[in-house]
This record gives C-alpha cells, structure tokens and sequence, in this order.
C-alpha cells in the first residue's frame, strides 16, 4: 500500500510539474506565431463571410487543423468545423470556440487589406466586413491549435476547438436549419458530446479596451436578447381628414414613448440594467395618405429570467393597451433569442489567476455587464464557461469607434495575448482537475485498506 501511494504522489506531482512547464513553451510559441497569426486574420477581413455562408473561412480551419493532425469535424451547424486533440495523457475535456462570421457592413478604414466584398441584405447593396473581430477570433485559436498540437504529448486531457458560424445571425431564412443558426444550433447538434465537454472558454477582442489589457466579470456578463415585432392595424383615410379613419402612425409614436417606461418605471434598474429599443417603422406610402398598417421592430435585452418575463408582459400589455385606446389593434410578436452570457462563478474565480499570470494583475480588471448579446450563452447552458475581452484599443486612442460601424479597427498587436491566455487556460484547467483526480484515487485507495 505504501508503494501504491508513493507511486500517485509521484503521479500527481510530475503531473503538475509537467503541466506548469508547458506554460514557457506556450509564451514562446505565441509570440513566434504572431505575423502568421495577423496575416490569417488580414485575409480572413479581406474575405468576410456572412452567417453560414463562411464556406472559404472553414475550409482554410480544417485545412490547418487536418495539417496538425487533428481530428476534423466539417459542416457543424451548416458551415462549423469542430477540431478534437486527445492528449497524450488522461484528463477532462475543454472547449475553446471562436466564431467565423461578418456583418452587412461597408468598410471605411483605410487598411491595405480593406474589404470590398459586396452583397445584398434586405434589398439593399452593402458591404460585408468583420465589422465586429470575428476574423481575429478564428486567427487566434487557429494559432492556439498550432500551439496545444505541439505539445500534444505532454497535455492531460482533450481539447475541443469549436469554429461557430452565424454568431450574428444568418440573412436569410433559407440559410437556417431547423430554424436555428450558431451556437444554439451546434449544441443541438451535439458539439458538446463526444466527447462531452468539461468546461469551454472564449474571448471576444474589444475595440474599446486597450490592447494589453483583458476585461471579465463572474456571473451575468452580457445580455440575453430578444426580437420585438409589432403590427398595428388602423383605419385608412386622407391625410386631410383624420378623423374619418385610426392613424396608426400617430399610435406607433404613443407605443414608442410608452415602452421606453417600462425601463424607468417598471425595471429595477440599480440591480440590473435593461433595453427596450425600436429600431424601425415601416408604414405608409404617400404624404396626404394615412395608412392602414404599419410595422415596428426592436430589440430587447434584460440581465435576469424573472426581469426577462416581466419586460416581455409589460411591452404586450402597453402596445396592446395603448392601440386599444386609439381605436387600432396592436400585434405583438417576441421572438426569443440568445440567454444571458453567464460566467461561472466557480470557474471564474478558479480561473482569472490564469488571466493575470499571463497579462498581469493590473491588466485584467472586472467590467459592468454589456448590453450587447453572445451566442456563447448556449454553450455555457451546457457546461460551466469563462467569456473574456480580449483588448484591441491601440494605447492612447481616445475615440475608438464602437463594434458594428464601418470605422471598426483592431490593434494587431494584442493577438499573442489571446493566444497565450486560451492556451494557459486550457492546461491550468487541465492541471487542476487531473489532481483532484489523483487525490480521489488515493482516496479510494485508503477506504479500500480499511475496509480490507
């Protein structure tokens, strides 16, 4: 027996040492990956795919994946590619994702690798750009791949590299399956199975964080979202004499002032924020006609199931009401979309000194939660998961133009941060439950003696 436990002892420390000296080769490797890195993300913004239409981005992934030896996956929830690296050794399983998809977006920077693929969204000509750093998201963990490959020998456990289309949605209807997209739609299809996920990471870079700098918070991070459509039926008449039919444009103006007070009259929101926005009215055809119809549409964001419910009844219950006393009809429709991006506390907290080990302690700091909605939340409804900001602001710029706008731009320079953290991650996860491991063997091992 005293053997037995010299030999898991001897286990569990090698096991850590080991681990802890893959961290050096982790750093170095980032950093010699860095312009093979940035020249994959240039050409992936050169060539932005919109939602499950990323059929160049996720040939040239699993080409590189396939060139590592690991096990490809193709044409997961449409256009994903999923990557399976068993280690050498026995361990949990993690999940890294990065999402591949751009936006209807003309770029305005002025970049020797500018977008100019063009496309049509809603009848109208736009461009397509990765208008939100999804491009830097696929380089990153392209290079994190390259990285764990090299020392697939040496890690104690597996990891699963998830490439996701469609994180902003898909353009067309035609282009869903099952009528879901993205990460809802890769869970459904199993991605966290087989082999069943421990745990999944994933960063996003920010524009608005200076590169060098990683922001975080436990629990809810980001936003769940949700569609609003709203269809008013009036009374058709000439815009000379109102009062001879029910003006639903006048009505949609009352609906659209009596929302906005279900945030600062019906929320709580010192314990948590929440949006509820139109953004655009379609209705009417002529200046001295008042229509018949019109349509709005919107978008929702609440922090919390129970703030979640009652938005959704008071935006029914105002649009309904005030329709009503207008004499027209309002029909509301709330699609739900993404739940609330939700970290771990337990992961997070086990975690975060990963974070500050690699950029350091006064580079990662804890952020407000964001307005602004992730279909990494599907994921985590699966397993516990750690969503992070990766900085992308270049040091001293005052006014970096927001996510989503044509002036989007990225600061390079931060990618071999994203490399080093995904990576660290992934082995500290590694090193940490494979000892509990140990621990529960030795454990074992002693209630077996007594019993014996």
């Amino acid at each position: 027996m005293r053997n037995l436990l010299i030999s898991l002892l001897t286990m569990s420390c090698g096991l850590t040492m080991g681990q802890s000296a893959l961290k050096p080769k982790i750093s170095t490797s980032a950093d010699a990956l860095e312009k093979k890195v940035v020249a994959w993300r240039r050409d992936f913004h050169e060539n932005p795919e919109l939602g499950n239409l990323e059929f160049r981005t996720s040939k040239i992934v699993a080409d590189h994946l396939r060139s590592l030896g690991i096990v490809v996956q193709e044409k997961v929830g449409v256009t994903g590619v999923v990557g399976i690296l068993k280690g050498g050794k026995p361990g949990p399983v993690v999940a890294l994702r990065a999402d591949m998809d751009g936006l209807p977006v003309t770029e305005r920077v002025d970049v020797p690798f500018k977008s100019k693929v063009m496309t049509e969204y809603n009848g109208q000509k736009t461009g397509v750009m990765h208008a939100c750093g999804h491009d830097s998201h696929v380089a990153i963990l392209m290079g994190v791949a390259e990285i764990l490959s090299s020392m697939k020998n040496d890690l104690a456990g597996t990891v699963k590299f998830i490439f996701q289309p469609a994180e902003e949605g898909v353009y067309d209807a035609k282009l869903l399956k099952d009528g879901k997209s993205g990460a809802e739609l890769m869970v459904m299809e199993g991605v966290m199975e087989n082999p069943k996920v421990d745990a999944i990471f994933g960063l996003h870079i920010s524009s608005v964080t200076e590169v060098g700098k990683i922001g975080y918070r436990s629990g809810a991070t980001m936003a769940a979202v949700d569609q609003l459509g709203i269809k008013l039926k009036g009374k058709q008449t000439h815009g000379a004499n109102p009062w001879s039919g029910i003006d639903p444009i006048v009505t949609a103006a009352q609906i659209v002032m009596g929302l906005q007070t279900i945030v600062s009259r019906n929320v709580n929101i010192t314990e948590n924020p929440a949006i509820v926005t139109v953004g655009a009215i379609h209705g009417g055809i002529r200046q001295n006609i008042i229509p018949e119809s019109l349509e709005m549409i919107g978008t929702i964001r609440t922090f919390g199931t129970e703030q979640r419910q009652l938005v959704h009844r008071r935006i029914n219950e105002v649009a309904t009401n005030i329709a009503e006393s207008a004499g027209a009809v309002a029909d509301v429709k709330i699609d739900t979309g993404y739940p609330v991006t939700y970290n771990d506390p337990a992961l997070t907290d086990k975690m975060i000194g990963t974070l500050e080990a690699i950029a350091g302690k006064a580079n990662v700091n804890v952020q407000p939660v964001q307005t602004g909605a992730e279909d990494f939340s599907f994921f985590q409804q699966k397993v516990p998961g750690l969503f992070f900001f990766l900085g992308g602001k270049p040091k001293g710029q005052t006014s970096p133009a927001p996510h989503h706008t044509p002036d989007f731009y990225i600061d390079e320079s931060g990618f071999t941060l994203g490399m080093k953290s995904l990576a660290s991650l992934t082995v500290d996860y590694f090193e940490m439950n494979a000892v509990k491991a140990t621990d529960l063997q030795a454990s074992k091992s002693k209630k077996d003696k007594k019993s014996k």
